[in-house]
């Protein structure tokens, strides 16, 4: 990866994560160590994403009809803002294929890394599908994303390669160093996912996810169209990156790196340094240091 080594002593990203090169921040995010935690994370949240995602559909089929469209596609725009927000620091809250071979693709993060984060975003939203099935039933298709009637898959392919577009431009454009917006991003895409379904879900489902269109198939057993919702997002993704590249250059900044990895390093660190200070103060093992 192409970097600076250093950032300038006094920026808002020094104070952050203080005066460590990028190597040094690169070489604890390959720490073997902690990506039981990363893998964990992304199971995690990927399982609430596709519970949110594709319990809409089920919840509305058990309740004979009484949730709305728009409330079933805002809802998991909703989900993904409060993950990023309260686990996007541990691995980066990818929460989907398309979006770590993204990353990958444009240098923020490590191809090695990419298998096991897709396993465990599968696991995790298989996981969630199951559970649905187990509570409710094979009900309303477990929300199985499939063309509308009508609209054939190439059209379908072609919404979810241009709906992924814009969401992972709107992930990779608030991580650079061009525009680091930290927590907002939460906010950016979580709107835009909302933003999609609303008026793109009668077409293709706006799945955007592989794992959201790919759980739900398996545990119903229908893979007819989902070559589509595999396809359409990784392409779309892939574009976003040359994309990405046309508008800023090549990735690879720490601010993408720290934004694609999380930064559990540094929360670890913090935690460790937070804790000596504690237990090295006078009457330290209390939990309050004496003044």
């Amino acid at each position: 990866m192409t970097a600076p080594a250093t950032h300038p002593e006094g920026s808002n990203l020094t104070l952050l994560i203080g005066p460590r090169s990028l190597e040094k921040v690169h070489r604890d995010f390959l720490n073997p160590a902690l990506e039981g935690r990363r893998l964990f994370a992304e199971a995690f949240g990927t399982f609430f994403l596709v519970l949110v995602a594709c319990g809409g559909p089920v919840v509305n089929a058990v309740s004979g009809g009484k949730l709305s469209l728009a409330a079933q596609v805002v809802s998991p725009g909703l989900m993904v803002m409060a993950i990023i927000l309260f686990m996007g620091a541990t691995s980066g809250a990818h929460l989907n294929p398309a979006v770590t071979v993204s990353f990958a693709a444009r240098g923020d993060f490590p191809w090695r890394r990419v298998p096991g984060y897709i396993v465990a975003q599968l696991a995790g939203g298989l996981l969630a599908c199951l559970v649905l099935a187990i509570v409710f039933g094979r009900v309303g298709g477990l929300g199985s994303t499939e063309p509308a009637a009508g609209i054939t898959d190439l059209q379908a392919l072609a919404m979810e390669i241009l709906l992924t577009l814009g969401l992972v431009s709107t992930i990779l454009g608030t991580a650079s160093k061009a525009q680091n917006v930290g927590a907002l991003a939460a906010l950016g895409v979580g709107g835009y996912i909302a933003l999609a379904g609303l008026w793109a879900a009668p077409i293709s489902g706006a799945s955007m996810n592989p794992v959201r269109s790919l759980a739900p198939a398996l545990v119903m057993g229908n893979l007819a169209h989902v070559w589509v919702y595999v396809a359409g997002p990784v392409l779309g993704g892939l574009l976003a990156v040359a994309i990405a590249y046309a508008l800023r250059g090549p990735g690879g900044d720490l601010p993408a790196v720290l934004a694609a990895q999380g930064r559990l390093p540094e929360i670890l660190e913090e935690s460790r340094q937070s804790q000596a200070g504690v237990s090295s103060a006078p009457g330290g093992g209390s939990g309050t240091p004496k003044r």
